[in-house]
């Protein structure tokens, strides 16, 4: 059972069934062990009572007179006492009518002892000593038995709604117990990277949870502060190289156009004027991505209709796939409108779209689909490449992660992904990767909230530039 809050629910009613039952059976032993010596006490009386009838005598009765006095005695109290009074010689004076000559038979050692007469059941009897004669007193135990037997059917019926108490009562307490771990698991969940700010409250207590959200949040001081020191560096060293760049492009564009190079010196140059531009590009997707995380960046977003935007798409996207000896659809089912900035999703449609090119052979056909329904617009491109296994679909939008399939191209900066992420939850929106229709090849989705038509969106720009169709 995974949930700590139903295995502190159980605990919890079975401790109190352990302790019901535990009292239950203590009550039992004690009811009964006084119910038991109040008949004692009432078979000890009926013998005072036969005692002092022949006391009042005051001479020793024969064995006829004894006998004829008790049954005077005992003729109103058939139904409640049986008696037996023993000679000297263990013949029996008198036995209540009651017996109907059945032996009470004493226990040769207690005083008060069961009996089990045929007929009669088990009988409570004492045995006690007048003169030279002994005298069995006994009443039957049924009506111990009701008590009992009452008291058993009460048990389980308080047992029954005991459990049923216990388990509301242990679901309340464990959920009362798991609040605070609950505003841990729901505040962490909350901490990301772009929100590593947000912090655990703390309640006046000193206790062990108070601690542990006290460490947590120690740990979430040291994760902000790292992130803030990387995303610095990131930002100012991608700054800082964009101008020694720019004059070193700017002076190999010179050599070539001066015209004084040698052949093979020219092809070095124009390389190094190709690989410093992929260098320029990094440092600006690596800008782009810092302010993203940041939340430093606005979009201008407007509510429109996505069929007309990508059935422009489609046109860019038809040549690309041409170009690479492949074919390309569109497909767009469900109407609505979704507030979107147009360059930012070309851009990411661009590069996903690059990559399902670049993944898949020639010959081979990507296929984009969107679906606006249940206000949710979807978008897929699928390719009918070789895929990527399950466990790595997720990291292929984290930075620098390049997933090498076998044929395919070897090139980019592994940036790409990592800005359709971005842009996709800077529009409320986030992207997966799956695998294709019937295993094959893969799909990249990503969903963005649709809107009403009276929706509106904010007007501020978005200033950041980015240019990278880098596959991931």
């Amino acid at each position: 059972m995974k949930s700590i809050g139903a295995r502190l629910a159980i605990c919890y009613v079975l401790a109190s069934t352990v302790t019901f039952a535990s009292l239950f059976l203590a009550g039992r032993y004690f009811i009964e062990h006084h119910a038991i010596h109040a008949l004692d006490l009432l078979n000890q009386s009926e013998f005072e009572q036969i005692r002092a009838s022949q006391t009042a005598l005051g001479t020793k009765l024969s064995e006829a007179e004894l006998r004829k006095r008790v049954q005077a005695m005992m003729s109103d109290k058939l139904e409640l006492f049986f008696t037996e009074i023993y000679g000297t010689a263990g013949t029996v004076v008198f036995r209540s009518p009651g017996l109907h000559g059945r032996d009470i038979a004493p226990s040769p050692r207690h005083q008060a002892f069961n009996a089990n007469v045929e007929g009669l059941g088990e009988l409570r009897a004492g045995k006690f000593a007048l003169g030279p004669y002994t005298v069995v007193v006994a009443t039957t135990k049924e009506h111990v038995r009701v008590v009992m037997t009452a008291y058993e059917h009460a048990f389980y019926g308080l047992l029954i709604v005991m459990i049923a108490i216990s388990s509301v009562i242990g679901y309340g307490f464990s959920r009362m117990a798991l609040r605070p771990l609950r505003l841990i698991q729901d505040t962490a969940d909350h901490i990301r990277s772009d929100n590593l700010s947000e912090r655990i409250p703390l309640s006046g207590a000193r206790d062990e949870i108070s601690d542990l959200a006290r460490l947590l949040n120690q740990m979430f001081d040291r994760l902000e502060a790292s992130f803030d020191q990387i995303r610095r560096f990131t930002a100012e060293a991608s700054h800082e190289l964009k101008t020694p760049l720019t004059l070193v492009r700017l002076q190999a564009e010179k050599l070539v156009v001066d015209g004084q190079l040698t052949p093979a010196q020219e092809q070095a140059v124009q390389i190094q004027i190709k690989e410093l531009a992929h260098l320029n590009r990094i440092i600006e997707d690596l800008l782009f991505l810092s302010r993203a995380d940041a939340r430093a960046i606005s979009l201008d977003l407007r509510p429109q209709d996505p069929e007309p935007f990508l059935q422009n798409f489609a046109q860019d996207a038809h040549v690309l796939a041409e170009h690479r000896q492949q074919r390309f659809f569109l497909t767009h089912h469900g109407s609505g409108q979704a507030a979107i900035e147009s360059k930012w999703i070309r851009q990411v449609l661009l590069n996903l779209l690059s990559n399902a090119l670049a993944a898949s052979s020639p010959g081979s056909r990507v296929t984009l689909r969107s679906t606006l329904v249940n206000q949710c617009w979807q978008v897929r491109v699928e390719d009918e490449g070789p895929g990527v296994a399950a466990e790595q679909r997720e990291r292929i939008f984290e930075r620098f992660v390049r997933i090498h399939r076998p044929g395919g191209e070897d090139k980019g900066s592994g940036l790409g992904l990592a800005i359709c992420r971005s842009i996709v939850e800077l529009h409320g929106g986030h992207i997966f990767a799956e695998a294709g229709p019937d295993g094959r090849g893969l799909s990249m989705v990503f969903e963005i909230p649709a809107v009403t038509p009276s929706d509106t969106a904010g007007n501020t720009p978005f200033k950041a530039p980015l240019h990278s169709t880098d596959a991931a």
